[in-house]
């Protein structure tokens, strides 16, 4: 039995985000149903992780089993041309039957945009968080430092994380842009918790507001007080752009389990 992994992109304006849910359509909905038709059988889709309504995605990963071996370009080909415009497949590959998208996957990198323009921006209102106020990109960049390494991030997950632990490791934090126009925030680490980098962007924006000084930021992450950082970012500006993997599962933290990825 062929077991497959695909590659995603979707725009994730007008889903309840990745998992299936009874108020609204997901993506992972879609998903399955468009396989059903190309295979003409149901099949369950494990995916490297949830994203959260509105927050879009240029690498998700996902797989499944199917009994149907058919050539690999027909699953994106034909998947493509069932889907909606606003998903896509972009790559697909058989793999290990062992392969699991969560537990094999050696970290992630995600990318938050911000529109620092000074009025609104109606190309953006989707793909952006709109900060009016002018934001100190170099302030900013130098509070990001503080978050790099393998630290507890309590102060940055949501209140109804499921998560076992707060340790992550992460592993980049880059600020790049320009004030007055935009900004990305790229966050690469092995693991996240829900909201994790939603609301490192919300305390780094508070930074580049001038309304905290860049060494706040390493204050809120010892405190680990969810209530002492930011706010959480919207999710429009969010995009999972790859997930990292390996020849094999990552290797074990000293604690004895691998950092487990909640959702984003």
């Amino acid at each position: 039995m062929p077991r497959l992994k695909l590659t995603l992109e979707y725009d994730g304006t007008h889903y309840v985000g990745w998992q299936v849910q009874p108020n609204g359509v997901s993506i992972q909905s879609r998903l399955v149903q468009a396989l059903e038709e190309l295979l003409g059988e149901r099949v369950a889709v494990e995916a490297a992780g949830r994203t959260d309504a509105g927050v879009h995605a240029t690498g998700q990963v996902v797989c499944f089993d199917t009994e149907r071996a058919l050539p690999l370009k027909a699953y994106w080909m034909g998947l493509n041309g069932i889907l909606p415009q606003d998903i896509a497949i972009v790559r697909a590959e058989e793999v290990s039957p062992e392969f699991d998208p969560r537990r094999w996957s050696h970290g992630k990198r995600y990318r938050y945009r911000v529109s620092n323009k000074s009025t609104r921006s109606p190309l953006r209102r989707f793909t952006h968080w709109e900060v009016f106020a002018p934001l100190r990109v170099e302030a900013m960049r130098l509070a990001a430092a503080h978050l790099v390494g393998r630290h507890d991030f309590s102060a940055f997950r949501a209140s109804n994380c499921q998560a076992a632990h707060a340790l992550r490791e992460v592993r980049k934090v880059d600020v790049q842009g320009t004030s007055g126009d935009e900004l990305s925030v790229t966050v690469e680490g092995t693991a996240f918790l829900k909201h994790m980098v939603r609301n490192l962007v919300g305390t780094l924006v508070e930074v580049g507001k001038g309304r905290r000084p860049e060494a706040w930021v390493a204050e809120v992450l010892a405190s680990r007080d969810r209530k002492r950082a930011g706010p959480t970012a919207p999710p429009q500006g969010l995009v999972l752009e790859e997930v990292f993997y390996g020849d094999g599962p990552p290797p074990r933290t000293p604690g004895g389990t691998a950092d487990g990825d909640d959702s984003e």
